[in-house]
């Protein structure tokens, strides 16, 4: 790494922040266009896969476009806060950001305040709009945890005070989601946090005595569950269940395997017209298949590569630890909830309730999502290596 002249400290994090290298420009432009890519091709696909439903449902057709279109906007002010306030900032907001995020997932749960939609209290209605908590807390955790787990790196390895109290803090935030319920965001925290444990240097056979006891908690959850147990049973056997359980994951397939390797073209894709349930939110993707073809959706999918690829180039560059589990954890989020996503409309995983990033409608993911690319961005400029080997680091 470039020699700089950079106050870090015993626990691993700077004692000064950075100065923004994104305000001298040198963010990282492949990872930048790439983003500004699928944000735009996302707007585009939810135009498409939402402007016939919109029409019946609300008597505009441009409905779902214009409330992604204001999300676009300020997904793009919340990824220029990202790139413009110093990472190393977020330490001192790691814990404030946790509990108002926890604070934020008891009253989505109140009678009154919380939202709901299909049998999940998921939303808090503000000012006609809908705030997805379960959103902010993928970021928050991820904060939360690379600030803890550099500050206890020198205890990583102790079940009492590395492995522990992360374990507690996981577990209030998935028992609040699963509550809601929200299955697909608890299991996308816990395997967060197994990853960033790992990643930290904690013994291995704690994270596998908790995975091994996560296991039963979780055929408790899926096995007590009717809608789960369908969901389950589609994904085992979609065509046995064509006109019930399975519909909309055989909908799904159908959908991709009309595309071909073209695709039907732009907007005339078949199946959004009231066959494929969701499909301008988690089934978006379906969409993409089947208008755009196999082309179209490799396309989308090596751009996510390139996301994912920059992310964890930013966590290998990162100038402190801290940096590097946190570009870390949000390239991983990242990726995992792309993988997900696709896993789930090409019948690879069971039906979770995740949206594919920064194509998915939904606001409260855009919003967030983008803030962690403005976040991934400050990071990747922060080690890039371009400040002046006798520039002092000071505060802004």
């Amino acid at each position: 790494m470039t020699t700089r002249a950079l106050d870090i400290g015993a626990d691993g994090m700077l004692i000064k922040p950075l100065r923004s290298e994104a305000s001298k420009g040198h963010v990282d432009p492949v990872l930048f266009f790439a983003v500004l890519m699928l944000v735009a091709f996302g707007l585009v696909m939810v135009y498409s896969a939402s402007a016939v439903y919109g029409a019946a449902q609300t008597g505009d057709s441009l409905y779902y476009f214009k409330r992604q279109l204001i999300a676009v906007i300020l997904g793009v002010v919340a990824m220029v806060i990202g790139v413009r306030v110093g990472y190393p900032r977020l330490v001192k907001l790691a814990y404030p950001l946790l509990f108002v995020t926890a604070l934020l997932l008891v009253l989505v749960l109140l009678p009154g305040v919380g939202y709901k939609v299909g049998g999940s209290s998921r939303w808090i209605r503000l000012w006609g709009y809908n705030l997805q908590p379960g959103e902010l807390a993928k970021v928050a955790f991820i904060v939360y945890l690379a600030c803890s787990l550099t500050r206890k790196q020198e205890k990583i390895r102790r079940f009492g005070s590395g492995f522990l109290p992360h374990l507690l803090v996981s577990g209030v935030l998935i028992l609040l989601l699963l509550r809601q319920p929200d299955f697909g965001t608890a299991a996308t925290l816990t395997i967060m946090l197994f990853l960033l444990l790992f990643v930290a240097g904690t013994r291995v056979s704690y994270i596998f005595v908790a995975a091994l006891a996560a296991l039963p908690m979780a055929y408790g959850l899926i096995a007590g569950s009717p809608y789960r147990m369908r969901r389950l049973l589609a994904f085992l056997d979609p065509w046995s269940h064509r006109f019930d359980i399975g519909y909309q994951i055989s909908e799904s397939l159908i959908s991709f395997g009309s595309g071909g390797i073209t695709g039907v073209g732009l907007g005339e894709g078949k199946h959004k017209l009231f066959f494929l349930p969701a499909a301008h939110t988690d089934f978006i993707y379906s969409i993409v298949g089947e208008e755009l073809g196999m082309i179209g959706a490799v396309v989308v999918l090596v751009l996510f590569g390139i996301v994912v690829w920059r992310g964890f180039r930013a966590s290998l560059r990162a100038p402190d630890l801290f940096g590097t589990y946190l570009a870390f954890g949000l390239s991983a989020l990242i990726g995992l909830q792309t993988l997900v996503n696709m896993g789930v409309v090409m019948g690879l995983l069971p039906t979770k309730g995740l949206t594919l990033p920064f194509f998915s409608y939904g606001g409260s993911s855009l919003v967030c999502t983008l803030l962690a690319v403005g976040i991934l961005l400050n990071i990747s400029a922060a080690g890039s290596g371009r400040i002046a080997p006798d520039e002092k680091v000071t505060w802004p």
